[in-house]
């Protein structure tokens, strides 16, 4: 993938706001409004989707790090839309800036860095390291 080709690519994602997206159903705090987590994974499908068009076969990405600003609230039933432009492409890593609206109300603002992995490879180094850690602990005498 070369960075012309993705610099300035755009993608869209939408969810309508249910029970169990809420703040309150997950634990967070008391609000029945969309928690932050919903609103960050609308954001990172946007980003997918952004550049799934480019990606070579058995290649993914991964969010590597993130920045989000919570602007407003969103209830339950309310649908929210995600759009995600990636601004760089620089050694294997895209940036993307990301918006969520209801309608013309913006909701968040956040940037989004997500790494090119290969597929396969990383399963199996995540597979391999949950072994370890889920692993009993043997002490030594």
């Amino acid at each position: 993938m070369k960075a012309e080709q993705v610099i300035g690519v755009v993608g869209m994602s939408t969810m309508t706001v249910r029970p169990g997206d809420t703040s309150v159903a997950q634990g967070i705090n008391d609000l029945p409004v969309v928690a932050s987590n919903n609103i960050l994974n609308l954001m990172e499908s946007a980003c997918s989707t952004s550049i799934i068009e480019f990606l070579d076969f058995g290649e993914t990405t991964i969010t590597e790090n993130f920045k989000l600003e919570l602007l407003g609230a969103v209830g339950v039933g309310s649908e929210i839309h995600a759009t995600a432009r990636c601004l760089s492409f620089e050694n294997n890593l895209l940036v993307f800036e990301a918006e969520v609206h209801q309608n013309a109300r913006l909701i968040a603002t956040g940037q989004i860095t997500r790494k090119f992995v290969e597929r396969v490879s990383f399963m199996a180094r995540a597979a391999a390291e949950t072994m370890v850690a889920e692993r009993p602990q043997t002490s030594v005498s």
